[in-house]
This record gives C-alpha cells, structure tokens and sequence, in this order.
C-alpha cells in the first residue's frame, strides 16, 4: 500500500488548494471520493470472484478423488473374503458352502444313554 506520512499528506492538500482552487476543491474531493468508492467496489467484486473461483476448483478437486475412489473400490477383497468358505477344501463333502454330516455313533461316557449328575 502506499505509505504516506502526514508531511506528504500535507504538501499534496497545499498544492492542490493552489492547483485547483479552494471555490472547487469541495466538488474535487467529492469526484475523487466517488473514484475511490467505485474502485474499492471493484477490488472487492475482483476477490469475491477470485475467491468464488479457488473454491470451485477445489470442490473439482474433491470430486475427482471421490470418482477415483469409487473406481479404486478399496473394500474390494473384503467383499471377496466374506463369499469364501470358512472351512478348508478338503473338509467339506460337497459343494463349496456345504458342510459335511456328522458322524452316526457318537462315542464317548454320554454315548450308552447315561446322564450327567447335577452339580452339589
């Protein structure tokens, strides 16, 4: 910005009260506020597009990695490990998925019909 002290400020009104005048220095003051006020406006409408500007481009940038993680499908083999069976191979009797049937003669104290004591 420009960095003026109140010496220059000074020397700037003296000439332009010998320049212009002091019967229209009011109405230069006044068109130079106009100026200024018109400037400031556009500088404020420059950033609010510039700013409307960066957050489009990010919110193009957001998209774009959504798109490609939705491509990537990062849970992919999760969902290929839920539709595999649990038990090996060589463990199940027919097909994938199905177990096999228990055996008919249980062994073991239970097996001739006894029952269990209940506890004391």
């Amino acid at each position: 910005m420009i960095d003026l002290s109140w010496s220059h400020i000074l020397i700037v009104v003296i000439v332009a009260l010998v320049v212009i005048g002091p019967k229209d220095l009011p109405r230069f003051m006044h068109m130079a506020g106009r100026w200024m006020g018109k400037a400031r406006a556009m500088a404020d409408q420059f950033r609010k597009s510039f700013d409307e500007m960066s957050r489009q481009a990010e919110l193009d940038e957001l998209r774009a990695e959504l798109n490609a993680m939705r491509g990537e499908r990062p849970l992919a083999d999760t969902e290929q490990a839920l539709h595999q069976p649990i038990l090996p191979l060589d463990m199940v009797s027919g097909p994938v998925g199905e177990l096999p049937a228990p055996p008919v003669d249980v062994p073991g104290p239970l097996a001739d019909g006894a029952h269990i004591p209940p506890l004391p």
